[in-house]
C-alpha cells in the first residue's frame, strides 16, 4: 500500500506535469462564466468517482462556492436516480447522460463530463447529445483522453493512469472554475 507521502508526491508531480495546461483552465472557465452570466444551464455528468465530482461542480453552483452570491443554473444528470433507472431500462445505460440532455439542453448551454478513461459509452453519447443540442462540451479527462478527447470542444488531459490521481486534478480544476465564476458573479454584482 502507498502511503500518503508517495501519493501526495505523486500528486505534487502530476501537478508539475499538468501545469503548462493552466491556460486551457482559465480559457475554459472563462468561457463557462461567460455562457452562465448569459444565462444558460451547465450540465454535469460522470460515473463513478467521477459522479461525485460531477455533482460537485452542481452543487457549488446552485449553492455556494466561497461567497453569498445568486445561483448559477447548474444541473447533474447523474443525481436523479429514478431517471437513471427508467432510462438504463428504457433504452440503456449508454443513455442516461444523453436523452435528459436531448429534453433540457439548449444551443449555447455548456456540458462538462468528468471522466478517468474517456471511453464510457454513456458519456460519449452526452457528448453527441450535446453537440446534436448545439452546446458547448467540456471533456475533463486522464490517461489519453480517450475516444471524448476528440469529442469534446474542450479537453484537459490529466496525464496519469491512476484515476485517484487523475479525479484530484480534476478537483483542482472545479475549483478553478467555481472561483472564475463566483469572481464574475461578485464583480457583475458590484
Amino acid at each position: 500500500m502507498a502511503s500518503f507521502r508517495t501519493q501526495s508526491d505523486e500528486l505534487i508531480a502530476l501537478l508539475q506535469e499538468f501545469a503548462p495546461q493552466a491556460g486551457a483552465v482559465d480559457a475554459i472557465a472563462d468561457r463557462i462564466a461567460d455562457a452562465l452570466l448569459a444565462g444558460h444551464t451547465l450540465f454535469t455528468c460522470g460515473n463513478g468517482g467521477s459522479a461525485a465530482d460531477a455533482m460537485h461542480l452542481a452543487e457549488e453552483l446552485v449553492g455556494r462556492y466561497r461567497s453569498n452570491r445568486r445561483p448559477l443554473a447548474s444541473v447533474c444528470l447523474n443525481s436523479d436516480g429514478g431517471a437513471l433507472t427508467c432510462i438504463a431500462n428504457d433504452f440503456g445505460y449508454e443513455q442516461i447522460f444523453a436523452r435528459p440532455l436531448t429534453a433540457l439542453g439548449r444551443a449555447g448551454d455548456i456540458l462538462v463530463v468528468f471522466s478517468t478513461s474517456g471511453n464510457s459509452a454513456n458519456i460519449l453519447e452526452a457528448l453527441k447529445s450535446a453537440r446534436a443540442c448545439g452546446m458547448i462540451s467540456v471533456a475533463l479527462l486522464g490517461k489519453d483522453g480517450g475516444s471524448a478527447r476528440l469529442m469534446a470542444d474542450h479537453a484537459l488531459v490529466v496525464p496519469s493512469s491512476a484515476s485517484a490521481r487523475i479525479q484530484e486534478v480534476h478537483g483542482l480544476i472545479l475549483h478553478a472554475i467555481c472561483e472564475e465564476l463566483e469572481q464574475r458573479v461578485l464583480d457583475q454584482s458590484a
